[in-house]
């Protein structure tokens, strides 16, 4: 797994079982890694929208070749013997109203350079079929965390998932959180703001946050995703024209994200995932705008992995030949298996 605040490479191997008396999926996480990208690559993934068509088809390569030797290289260390390897890949495009979405990292690659067989490029037949091709995670929200009322992951953006009132699983993006954060921190020489000490310090600028809690994809009905290019476009524009200081920017920018989460939760317990879960400061500002909730924060195996456990789930689902992509969620025109398989070539 790969997010778009491309904070790294996240590699989970996990054992999944099905009880078809009670319809249960079962999990267990057998080893799990991340690892930073080197410089010259981050740079790569953050650039690559502006790339030429060569460059962009060589790093969809390189970057698959990458995978599939940082897998192996995975598999070696802790004896792990997978199946499959399932990929989310990189995103780079994701505009679904115009029906196209493009995770790189050749799963040719992939499976070339590891020796095992790879599920990847999950999204895009939820986009042909007029859906969102995101957020694909509520999926394993329903089916490996369902006690819990909700499940709300903080990463590049947040998400939310529960069930609505017909019993379908509802879920949809919120906000941008990281992207925009570490967008901010990167400035300064830092990856990130370490327990959001930084916003801590700063205060929040009510001018600015009035103009973000005012933007419009916060009105919008239906099923929607964000991607990079509304954040872009829209969120980082708008704050690069407010005269504040970069601690009053990042205070600024989580209560924003405070704000808009609080809209969502109507109360219950709420799972807290991702990288912003390490955010206090982020937190403790979530918890004073909905006080009619109760965040958990779990292991920190299960906060940093809980993304690349459920892609990995959709791999296992994908093999199972069952939906990974709920329509109740993207608004594609039906339930749908999102993925394409590279084989290795190699016997089993």
């Amino acid at each position: 797994m790969s997010g778009t605040s491309l904070d790294g490479l996240d590699i989970c191997y996990t054992k999944f079982s099905y009880d078809k008396e009670s319809g249960k999926w079962n999990y267990t996480i057998l080893a799990a890694e991340d690892e930073q990208y080197p410089e010259e690559l981050k740079h790569q993934l953050a650039t690559a929208q502006s790339m030429t068509a060569e460059e962009y088809a060589l790093l969809n390569s390189d970057y698959g070749l990458y995978l599939g030797r940082r897998v192996k290289a995975f598999i070696e260390r802790t004896g792990a013997s997978p199946r499959y390897i399932a990929s989310h890949g990189h995103t780079i495009f994701h505009q679904p109203s115009k029906r196209f979405t493009t995770q790189i990292g050749s799963g040719a690659g992939i499976a070339a350079e590891s020796g095992v067989d790879t599920i990847c490029d999950f999204r895009t037949v939820d986009v042909a079929l007029g859906g969102q091709g995101a957020p694909l995670v509520p999926v394993g929200d329903r089916n490996l965390f369902s006690e819990y009322s909700y499940c709300l992951n903080l990463g590049g953006f947040s998400n939310i998932s529960s069930d609505g009132a017909n019993g379908n699983r509802v879920a949809y993006d919120i906000s941008p959180v990281n992207y925009v954060l570490n967008h901010y921190t990167r400035q300064i020489g830092l990856d990130y703001d370490k327990d959001g000490e930084i916003a801590r310090s700063g205060n929040v600028n009510s001018a600015l946050l009035e103009r973000l809690n005012n933007l419009s994809f916060y009105s919008q009905k239906g099923p929607k995703s964000l991607g990079r290019e509304w954040v872009v476009g829209e969120v980082i524009p708008l704050i690069d024209a407010s005269a504040v200081s970069m601690e009053d920017k990042l205070a600024t920018f989580c209560e924003h994200v405070a704000v808009q989460i609080s809209k969502h939760i109507s109360g219950g317990s709420v799972l807290l995932t991702g990288g912003g879960a390490f955010n206090r400061y982020l937190v403790e500002r979530m918890q004073a705008n909905a006080p009619q909730c109760k965040y958990f924060v779990p292991d920190a195996r299960t906060v940093n992995f809980k993304e690349a456990l459920i892609f990995a789930f959709l791999g296992a689902l994908w093999a199972a030949d069952m939906p990974n992509c709920l329509s109740s969620v993207t608004g594609a025109k039906y339930d749908n298996i999102g993925g394409a398989l590279y084989k290795s070539g190699i016997k089993r």
